[in-house]
């Protein structure tokens, strides 16, 4: 083939690309932006949908008579004829009762929503500020309880209980991340936090790289437990920004966004088995030392063959646009695939989720939401659109295939969006 014959098949080659992006393009809808007072802003988590089809999520600042110095939000989004309305269903008041939510809210066994406080929002609880190895509040696990009547007021406040208060004392963690609690069929919570810990290291605060964390339920109380705490010294690598995600036998899977055992400081997958009361963590992987993306901000899911899914937000190389990869269990071992890598400075920040036919969704935060299709062995990957903002939080589905998520800023708006895709 001639230089102009191979220049043409080229162009058609990128048509076709383009064709097949843009019948992917879907349109969208601002659903709520807020405005950086009461109804909070800046939602760096997704969103979590009821079985009406109601949607809860956070608001990292903001609040009720707190204005942009607030200490964060719960809301919840309704449809209301033909657009939506947005209540706070609680505002955090910083200290005691927490501050600063950067991760969702879930859905318990009971019906009550779950989530965490990243902090106390009080600046002497800071990194560094305390020198005697505790906070007064490093962070908490709470409980808000929908109202026992009907609501008759436009602001109707769910109740909130603290099921635990981190402290960074005793080693028990201290500051959530970015990742969703999670439950077991018995209704214990899981989760991690990214500092605190009781091995040592060079982490703030306090020497420590933080934890993966059990609560188990004693009547009205709840007992924490360290599954296992990260640290410099360790092979797991350090600092958990996502939750876990347990499998039919109880094991629990999650990702560390930096370290790791070779060196390259690019994070790693683990797996932690329980054995008696003690549990055992093995490294997966370890990203960074294949040319295979790094930096696994979000979280892993799991599917009905206990196949695992992620993204990275760096790498690999030089186009830094991060990867989706998968683990398929092969007996005792796990085979590590890379299932995309993504355009550059996509940055995938979010745990993907899969919806009923297999396809994978995230977002980037470059800006964009994209599709992986699997067909024949191979997956594609498909833009479905490009934002005016940053999403960190991910995207939910829902049964007509409707995309919902958070951007925390837009150009226009510093405080952030929820919005719908539609096909």
């Amino acid at each position: 083939m001639d230089l102009w014959a191979t220049v043409a098949a080229i162009a058609v080659a990128i048509l076709l690309i383009v064709m097949a992006t843009q019948a992917q393009a879907q349109t969208l809808s601002v659903l709520h932006t807020f405005s950086g007072s009461g109804d909070g802003a800046v939602s760096t988590a997704g969103l979590t949908m009821d079985q009406a089809g109601n949607f809860y999520g956070t608001t990292s600042i903001g609040g009720a008579a707190y204005g942009t110095a607030g200490y964060g939000t719960v809301f919840k989004l309704s449809r209301a004829g033909t657009g939506w309305i947005l209540r706070t269903i609680y505002s955090f008041q910083g200290g005691d009762d927490g501050a600063n939510p950067y991760a969702g809210v879930v859905f318990g066994p009971d019906g009550a929503l779950y989530g965490t406080t990243s902090d106390s929002g009080d600046p002497e609880d800071y990194p560094g500020t305390n020198h005697d190895g505790t906070c007064g509040t490093c962070g908490q696990v709470f409980r808000l309880a929908p109202p026992s009547h009907a609501c008759v007021s436009f602001s109707c406040p769910w109740t909130k209980t603290v099921l635990y208060r981190f402290t960074a004392a005793g080693g028990d963690g201290a500051y959530p991340g970015y990742g969703n609690l999670t439950f077991d069929a018995a209704g214990n919570i899981y989760g991690t936090t990214t500092s605190g810990g009781g091995d040592g290291g060079n982490c703030d605060p306090y020497n420590n790289c933080g934890v993966v964390f059990k609560l188990t339920r004693s009547g009205e109380s709840w007992t924490e437990s360290v599954l296992y705490s990260f640290s410099q010294t360790g092979n797991a690598g350090i600092i958990p920004e996502s939750g876990v995600v347990l499998d039919s036998a109880g094991n629990v899977y999650g990702t560390t966004f930096l370290g790791g055992p070779g060196g390259s400081g690019g994070g790693a997958a683990y797996q932690l088995t329980r054995s008696g009361s003690s549990w055992t963590l093995t490294v997966l992987h370890d990203f960074g030392e294949s040319n295979d993306g790094g930096n696994p901000f979000g979280g892993m899911i799991i599917d009905q063959q206990g196949n695992l899914y992620g993204t990275t937000g760096d790498g690999p190389g030089s186009n830094d646009g991060g990867t989706v990869f998968e683990f398929q269990p092969s007996g005792d071992s796990w085979t590590y695939s890379t299932l995309a890598v993504l355009p550059a400075d996509a940055g995938p920040e979010d745990t993907p989720i899969m919806d009923a036919a297999g396809n994978l969704y995230a977002t980037g935060v470059g800006g964009i939401v994209f599709k992986l299709t699997h067909s024949g062995g191979v997956w594609t990957y498909n833009l479905l659109h490009d934002l005016n903002g940053q999403p960190i939080g991910g995207v939910v589905v829902d049964a007509n295939g409707n995309l919902y998520g958070t951007t925390e800023d837009t150009s226009g708006s510093a405080w952030g969006e929820v919005w719908e895709l539609t096909p």
